[in-house]
């Protein structure tokens, strides 16, 4: 298609229905490529809830919860798990010549 002959108004016409038409499209691409995904699971014995609960997909990372191994001494609810940046209350009791040793649950 030669857009250069076209005029401004039928340029502008064009950009409003260009995305509707990628949209379009994208939506129709991914129903066809969905149902050739299904027809190949179905003609080898599996769903295609099977096959991507197999770790096809990129799942939501589940981590254990951070254990607490440090707690201050003085107030219970200053804990830290040892994971990322020491919290001020750490810096400041190693600041005052303690050690993490001290601190440990």
């Amino acid at each position: 298609m030669d857009i250069s002959q076209l005029s401004l108004m039928e340029l502008k016409s064009l950009e409003r229905q260009i995305p509707r038409e990628i949209r379009r499209r994208s939506a129709e691409e991914k129903t066809n490529v969905r149902r050739k995904l299904e027809k190949l699971a179905q003609e080898n014995g599996f769903t295609l809830a099977e096959l991507m609960d197999g770790g096809w997909t990129v799942a939501k990372r589940q981590t254990a919860k951070a254990v607490v191994r440090y707690r201050h001494p003085q107030s219970a609810d200053l804990i830290w798990t040892g994971r990322g940046r020491k919290p001020r209350w750490v810096e400041a009791w190693l600041a005052e010549g303690g050690n993490l040793e001290q601190l440990a649950v």
